[in-house]
Parts: C-alpha cells; sequence; structure tokens
C-alpha cells in the first residue's frame, strides 16, 4: 500500500504518522534520519521548534524525537515539552528524548514527570543500535500504520522527468508522483501504451540523478486532454535506484515541510 504523504487530517492507522527530529545532531541526521528513509518512514528535521508547534496542530498524530543538546536550554526544553502535551491541539503528539547523556534525573523528568510516550533514548557511538532503538520505538507506536511506501506529489515540479523508449525513439514526459514501487506520468502525445506491457530501458530524470528502471504499465486515466499513465517497478531494479528514489522522495518532503515551517 502507497499513501501519499502530503495528505493532511488522514487516518494515521492507514497513512501512518510524520516523525519529526527538533534540532537532531549531525549523528541523528546522518544516520538515524537517513536509515528510517530507508525503512520508508516519513521523516522530516527541523531547528524551528515555535514554528513546529504551529504544524504539529496541522498533523496532531506526529511523533516528535527531541535532540538534548546545547542547542536548547533544559528548562525551555522542558517548557517546550509541556507546551506541546498540555495544548489541546496537539496533546495527541507522541513526544520522545534522544540524549548523549545517560542520567538518571533527566530520565527521571522526562519518563517520570514528563511521561513521554516515546521514551528516552540514550545514544551512544554505535549508529546500528542507535537505529534499532528508534525503529523499535516507532514500530511500537504504529508510525507506518498500513502505509508500506512513501510517495511524493510532484505534478507541477520541474526537476523530475520521464524518457520512455517507444516506437524506436524515447518519448520525454513528467512525473506525476513517485514511490520506492512505482510512479505515475504524462508523456508527450499521449501515446498509446497497452495495458500490461512490460517496458524496459526507461530513464527517471530526479534533480541531477539519471536511474534506469523497468516495469509493468498497468493502466491508465485521462485528465482533461491529458493521459496519466501508471508504471509498476520490477523486482529486478537495482537496490542503489530505489535508495535514491527513497532519498530524492525524503529531500522534496523536507523542502516542502521547510516551506509551511517558514509561513
Amino acid at each position: 500500500m502507497t499513501v501519499s504523504a502530503n495528505t493532511k487530517n488522514a487516518d494515521p492507522e492507514v497513512t501512518g504518522r510524520k516523525i519529526f527530529f527538533l534540532l537532531p545532531s549531525a549523528m541523528v541526521q546522518n544516520g538515524i534520519v537517513a536509515e528510517l528513509v530507508q525503512n520508508e518512514y516519513e521523516v522530516y528535521v527541523t531547528g524551528r521548534k515555535d514554528t513546529l508547534r504551529r504544524v504539529l496542530r496541522q498533523h496532531p498524530d506526529s511523533i516528535v524525537f527531541v535532540d538534548i543538546n546545547e542547542k536548547m536550554a533544559e528548562a525551555e526544553r522542558e517548557i517546550w515539552v509541556r507546551a506541546v502535551q498540555d495544548a489541546p491541539d496537539t496533546k495527541t503528539v507522541s513526544i520522545g528524548i534522544l540524549s548523549s547523556n545517560d542520567s538518571e534525573a533527566l530520565r527521571a523528568k522526562y519518563l517520570g514527570a514528563l511521561k513521554v510516550a516515546c521514551g528516552f533514548t540514550v545514544l551512544r557511538f554505535d549508529a546500528e543500535r542507535n537505529t534499532r532503538q528508534i525503529l523499535e520505538i516507532l514500530h511500537a507506536a504504529g508510525a507506518k500504520g498500513r502505509r508500506k511506501f512513501v510517495r511524493a506529489n510532484l505534478d507541477g515540479e520541474t526537476n523530475a522527468s520521464i524518457n520512455i523508449p517507444l516506437g524506436g525513439k524515447f518519448v520525454r514526459g513528467s512525473i506525476r508522483d513517485i514511490s520506492s514501487t512505482g510512479i505515475s506520468f504524462t508523456l508527450e502525445g499521449n501515446p498509446e501504451i497497452a495495458q500490461n506491457a512490460f517496458l524496459r530501458d526507461a530513464q527517471i530524470i530526479l534533480q541531477t540523478n539519471r536511474l534506469k528502471v523497468e516495469g509493468v504499465h498497468v493502466g491508465l486515466r485521462e485528465e482533461g486532454t491529458e493521459k496519466i499513465y501508471v508504471l509498476i517497478f520490477s523486482n529486478r531494479i537495482d537496490s542503489e535506484v530505489r535508495a535514491r528514489i527513497r532519498a530524492f522522495i525524503h529531500h522534496h518532503l523536507q523542502l516542502r515541510m521547510d516551506a509551511e515551517l517558514k509561513k
């Protein structure tokens, strides 16, 4: 099941939950966040604690991991966590704490007094262990819902295109949406493509990445004068190609979230 990551106010049991990392360290961004993206979680990073509270009102089923570090004073962190927990429109947000300090006093505060739902995770110099701990928390929190893959709507974007070999030549088109399992797209001239046709040697261009893909054309729909084709990737696509697609989707969604946070 692939559900758009852009859907607001949807049932989190179906679409999954947005995951935010507030003020993450470089270790968290380059390690944990990158791995969560490859595990098909919808992840965002931000340093905008005040506007994040506003955005959480629009996404009240989100999960927020607050990275305890020198970027925010301890008293300020506590005020922020309490504000999110106490506000009627964000009280369903689940908060977790990340810390490199295995302090009993901090544990008592966040687990005992504040009762954060997603725990107090002590980060070590072991990226695999850190990621495994977060994955266990997210699984327990039902962060994916019934969604298996994150999808990005690219309609109107100019940095994503496709070239399909048809009739001895490449036909250029625009990608409408994409996940690591397939894409929908338009093509110049609206050519006929048989349902269940296997398309080889197609190229998708995502920003500066030109990736070779193949798959089955499972059908189309018409919107006005345009045909929207749907291609499901074959299992033979290189794992590195899928990894780059996931990274592109994360980058695209992060840019959209950044714009929302700046409003």
